[in-house]
């Protein structure tokens, strides 16, 4: 499955250290799939 596949357009995702490694990773990847991200 890639990010192709879904959209999360309108949704909105809270990531919390997503300052550095994996939880940068995940809010770059939920941007990339249309989600607003907020992260702490």
């Amino acid at each position: 499955m890639s990010l192709s596949d879904f959209s999360l357009e309108n949704k909105v995702a809270l990531i919390t250290g997503g300052t550095s490694g994996l939880g940068k990773m995940m809010a770059l990847a939920l941007a990339k799939a249309g989600a607003f991200v907020w992260i702490a």
